[in-house]
């Protein structure tokens, strides 16, 4: 199966946006191939409706959510508050209905890696046992680079396929020499040893999929997607 998970260190470290710009990237220059959307779980609303915003009305791209919960917290307490279970199986199988009919599945995770999915599930033991090529989102701010060792750590000890990580500025910057001072990325690399494959600036319009996409091209799209046949861009 053709899956990325895409996760964070923590809550609004831009996932969303970096999805958004993976996708409109490989709607972009992937002519002819298929892309599934996937929202792991939802709590409270957002992530979904702006994906089916920009591309619910794409012929090649299917928008999936298997379990949504109105209230925006950990989906353990969501659950319990709308008297429901959370149904992992479910989940599974809906995403490999997904993969079995697009050439690609971008799955966005809800918080980190930590971030409990059950009582005893978190989102790295989700990417660990179902074997998901993971990128990690991590947001340029102070305190980044224990964010992104911390991260990388977690993946390493659960033995995660992590191609790498995208720095995220979810705010905006005077300059590049702000960005080197939060987020330095020879730091952050020889540190984790893990490769940095991309910066996503700060962005107001996220529905500007033409330039969201040319961001997304000057990543290392090549390490970041699964094993999939990449088009020339």
């Amino acid at each position: 199966m053709n899956n990325l998970l895409i996760t964070g260190t923590d809550t609004d470290v831009g996932k969303t946006f970096v999805t958004i710009a993976l996708a409109s990237y490989w709607h972009k220059y992937q002519l002819n191939s298929s892309l599934g959307l996937f929202k792991l779980m939802q709590t409270g609303q957002g992530d979904w409706e702006l994906y089916q915003e920009l591309f619910g009305n794409l012929d090649s791209v299917e928008v999936v959510k298997p379990l949504t919960f109105e209230a925006p917290l950990a989906p353990p307490i969501a659950a319990e508050l709308a008297g429901k279970k959370i149904d992992l199986a479910a989940v599974w199988h809906s995403l490999t209905s997904l993969s079995q009919k697009q050439d690609l599945v971008l799955i966005e995770a809800l918080g980190g890696l930590g971030s409990p999915v059950t009582y005893e599930m978190t989102v790295g033991n989700i990417a660990a046992e179902w074997r998901l090529p993971t990128v990690l989102v991590v947001p340029v701010k102070l305190g980044a680079i224990a964010q992104a060792v911390a991260n990388v750590a977690l993946a390493r000890s659960l033995k995660i396929d992590l191609r790498g990580i995208i720095l995220s500025c979810i705010s905006p910057l005077n300059n590049f020499t702000e960005l080197e001072q939060l987020a330095p990325r020879n730091l952050i690399e020889s540190l984790t040893r893990t490769s940095i494959l991309g910066i996503l600036p700060y962005i107001q319009d996220l529905r500007d999929r033409n330039k969201l996409a040319t961001l997304a091209s000057g990543w290392d799209v090549e390490l970041i997607l699964p094993s999939t046949k990449l088009l020339s861009k």
